[in-house]
């Protein structure tokens, strides 16, 4: 079977209609920047003094700012004593390998997992992951936070005051796809995604819902600590 492919025409018609297409992408953008406008108008809510477990011990949440004032989480999925952790939320965090940038807006990023902080510490290095690993194994802050354990993965985003901590957002299923590059660049292309539920033209590959992402072994084989 030949795969589909789009229509060959001139380059007046082609001009057009991309136009037409950036209406619609111009006008998303904008609502998008009216999405933000939003989120920066929410509520808060203060949290408890909970104490998570890094690297190197317990250590409150107000410390995981580390000086900063505004925090984001990851909170991933988790199952202990697995060889192997949630691909997604192996394969999502993989591509968080320089953050620096958030220094110059006064905020950080991190992992956070239900998880024995020894097992995720272990696991990280294992799948090469860059970014800074909390469990919060011994508190009651996953399962606060909408990211409870043997459930799903989530974000949250946290602003200090002081030694006062707020809770401001969260975000969990495909809310996390914002902060993807890697589905970004992929509905770019042509055949897009490639996965079945997408709308497609006839002709158009397609293969079962999550089947060509990365799975954790693959992240291990490409960016793990026994990668040559």
């Amino acid at each position: 079977m030949t795969t589909g492919m789009p229509p060959v025409v001139d380059q007046a018609t082609w001009r057009a209609a991309l136009d037409e297409l950036r209406k619609r992408e111009k006008a998303a953008t904008r609502e998008l920047d009216a999405i933000a406008a939003a989120r920066r108008r929410l509520p808060m809510v203060e949290l408890p003094d909970y104490t998570l477990i890094g690297a190197d011990g317990p250590v409150r949440l107000v410390d995981v700012f580390a000086g900063r004032s505004q925090l984001i989480t990851y909170h991933h999925m988790w199952t202990d004593g697995a060889e192997w952790q949630c691909g997604g939320c192996t394969g999502f965090t993989s591509q968080f390998t320089r953050l620096d940038f958030l220094d110059n807006y006064d905020a950080r990023f991190v992992v956070v997992t239900n998880g024995p902080i020894d097992e995720a510490l272990a696991y990280r290095a294992k799948v090469g992951n860059k970014m800074d690993w909390y469990s919060s194994s011994e508190s009651s802050f996953g399962a606060d936070v909408d990211a409870p354990p043997n459930e799903g993965f989530a974000v949250n985003v946290f602003l200090r005051d002081g030694g006062t901590v707020y809770r401001t957002w969260h975000t969990n299923g495909r809310g996390t796809e914002q902060l993807s590059h890697t589905f970004a660049l992929i509905d770019l292309l042509p055949w897009g995604r490639q996965e079945e539920w997408l709308d497609s033209p006839e002709g158009w590959p397609k293969r079962p819902t999550y089947s060509g992402w990365l799975d954790s072994p693959d992240i291990a084989r490409l960016y793990g600590e026994d990668t040559a």
